[in-house]
């Protein structure tokens, strides 16, 4: 049964949550959290108004399949990972930006990994969420 209660509170709810996500993404190196609880996070966002408003509804949002998430976030994990390559270090050693960004602070190849794996996160966790509620 879904309360006018609900689908207003999941309404505020989901932009608040995928902002509260990506802090969660972008605090992640230094304390915890990072890419894949700002995924789960952002996903349960999109879950949250699902059941509230409906399948179609919150689909119609996104206006992609979440699917495609997975391949770019895999990707982008993986270049971050190879990037040191280019410069004569081992894969995965983190490299950082010489001055920091404004709001984010110290921006390294760590962010750019995390990224990707909460693109990844929110691809596979929807994907599975829209696949199992479509044949119910």
């Amino acid at each position: 049964m879904k309360t006018i209660i609900f689908k207003t509170a999941s309404t505020y709810l989901l932009p608040l949550l995928v902002l509260f996500s990506i802090f969660i993404l972008l605090r992640g190196h230094y304390l915890p959290g990072g890419g894949f609880v700002g995924g789960l996070i952002a996903s349960i966002a999109f879950v949250i108004h699902s059941f509230a408003n409906g399948i179609d509804q919150t689909k119609s949002i996104i206006k992609f399949h979440p699917g495609f998430l997975m391949p770019i976030g895999l990707a982008i994990a993986l270049l971050s990972g190879a990037a040191p390559l280019l410069i004569g270090e081992s894969f995965m050693t983190g490299l950082w930006f010489e001055e920091p960004v404004s709001v984010i602070g110290m921006v390294g190849s760590a962010l750019f990994f995390d990224t990707g794996v909460y693109l990844v996160v929110i691809g596979v966790t929807l994907t599975i969420i829209f696949t199992i509620s479509e044949t119910l």
